[in-house]
C-alpha cells in the first residue's frame, strides 16, 4: 500500500513546501525555465487567492512558504503549479523534436516532478522566519551564488531591497486565513 503523507489544513498555519524535480533532474536549470516557474506560480497565486511569504527556485527543486488559499487547499495549489509548469515545458520539448524523434519517444513518458511534495506546517512566526532564512540561503549553500541577493529566483530581494518580483510577496489584502473550528 503506498504511503500518503498526512496534511494538516485549515489551522491558519503557513506551509513550508518542498517540491523536487523528477529524480533531481535540473528541469529548472535555465533562466527561462525558472522564469516560467515563477510566472506559473503567480498565475496560480492569483487564481487560488493565497499569500506567498517566500520562495526560492533551485535547478532541481523549489521551496515555498505560503498561506492557505481562499479556494482549495495547498495540495490543489501544488497540483496546479506542477501541472501548469510541466505542460508548458513538455509542450515546448515536443515542438522542438523532429518528426522522427517523436516516433522514438512515447508521449507522456517524460516526468518533470516527483510525485507528491513535502509540506511542513510553520505554526509559529519564529518557525516561519527560520524557513524563510533557510530558503534564501539555499542558493548560497549550493554554491550557485556568493550572496543571497545574487540569486534572482527567490523572494530575498523583495525583503532586502523592497523590489517587486515576478511573484507578489505578502499580499495579504482581504484574505482571511482558514481556521479549523472545533465541535463543542
Amino acid at each position: 500500500m503506498p504511503h500518503h503523507p498526512i496534511r494538516y489544513y485549515g489551522s491558519g498555519d503557513l506551509h513550508f513546501i518542498n517540491c523536487s524535480c523528477y529524480r533531481r533532474q535540473p528541469w529548472l536549470g535555465t533562466r527561462r525555465r525558472r522564469d516560467l516557474f515563477l510566472a506559473v506560480l503567480e498565475q496560480v497565486r492569483q487564481r487560488y487567492d493565497f499569500v506567498v511569504v517566500g520562495y526560492v527556485v533551485m535547478p532541481d527543486h523549489v521551496h515555498l512558504l505560503i498561506g492557505e488559499p481562499e479556494r482549495g487547499d495547498p495540495s490543489r495549489v501544488m497540483q496546479a503549479i506542477k501541472q501548469g509548469f510541466a505542460r508548458r515545458v513538455l509542450k515546448a520539448l515536443r515542438r522542438r523534436r523532429s518528426t522522427m524523434q517523436q516516433e522514438l519517444f512515447a508521449l507522456g513518458t517524460e516526468h518533470v516532478w516527483q510525485k507528491r511534495f513535502y509540506d511542513f506546517n510553520a505554526r509559529t512566526a519564529r518557525k516561519g522566519s527560520q524557513k524563510l532564512w533557510y530558503m534564501h540561503q539555499n542558493p548560497v549553500k549550493r554554491g550557485l551564488v556568493q550572496e543571497p541577493e545574487q540569486w534572482l529566483w527567490s523572494s530575498y530581494r523583495s525583503y532586502a531591497f523592497d523590489e517587486p518580483g515576478a511573484v507578489q510577496i505578502n499580499q495579504w489584502g482581504e484574505a482571511k486565513m482558514k481556521i479549523r473550528t472545533h465541535a463543542a
